[in-house]
């Protein structure tokens, strides 16, 4: 999306599409849901929109595929030095603060998600369902966050209606389709695939900053 729209407009398009396809995961697999993790990050979430909002800080391209780009490399780095746990009270509040203002800032924290639960003892769909709950706060903070100025202005850039009555159902049934993908996994092939997926589009994000860095 950043590809072929503003930033800010980017994020709000991410930002729905998005909400939309974690809540109907996190409704489809809510049996799941650890919820006393979903409550603590959620409190996170609103302090950090708000101190991002206060802030109002809009990345370059360049910057916002740079971080984009080394955010996976958060998932190899070795326990000893990142010992993170979502299931403890404190570190899913700190997940959400830290999880959620790299999402307004950098437009998506997945990598960074994963390193709170990679580790935990829950299982692959208990992984998918809490994420998904999680990150309904973390998408609704960057509509409200980046969506009211972009409603504000008159050169947005923002993606015809159309595209979202079409991209809304394509993305829930991207989600079902995950969930038959997930029952046929194990939790250990989960992670791995996981890890390796977010590196290889990392590493895609990295040459682009590179390419923007070299014409500027």
């Amino acid at each position: 999306m950043a590809l072929v729209l503003p930033v800010s407009a980017a994020f709000v398009t991410h930002g729905v599409l998005q909400l939309v396809a974690n809540g109907w995961r996190a409704v489809l697999h809510r049996r799941h849901v650890r919820w006393d993790i979903v409550g603590w990050y959620a409190l996170a979430s609103l302090i950090a929109g708000i101190a991002v909002s206060l802030v109002s800080l809009v990345p370059s391209k360049p910057l916002l595929f740079l971080l984009l780009g080394l955010i996976p490399g958060l998932t190899w780095l070795p326990q000893r030095w990142i010992n993170l746990d979502a299931s403890r009270p404190i570190q899913a509040f700190l997940s959400g603060l830290a999880v959620t203002g790299l999402n307004l800032t950098a437009g998506v924290a997945g990598p960074l998600l994963d390193i709170f639960f990679v580790r935990t003892e829950l299982t692959r769909h208990a992984i998918v369902a809490t994420k998904a709950a999680t990150q309904v706060f973390a998408h609704l903070a960057k509509i409200v966050v980046y969506g009211l100025p972009l409603l504000a202005s008159k050169d947005a850039g923002a993606p015809p209606l159309w595209l979202f009555a079409v991209a809304i159902p394509l993305s829930m049934l991207g989600t079902m389709l995950g969930g038959r993908i997930l029952n046929r996994m194990t939790d250990v092939n989960f992670k791995r695939w996981t890890r390796w997926i977010v590196t290889g589009i990392g590493g895609l994000y990295l040459l682009q900053a590179a390419q923007l860095l070299l014409r500027s």
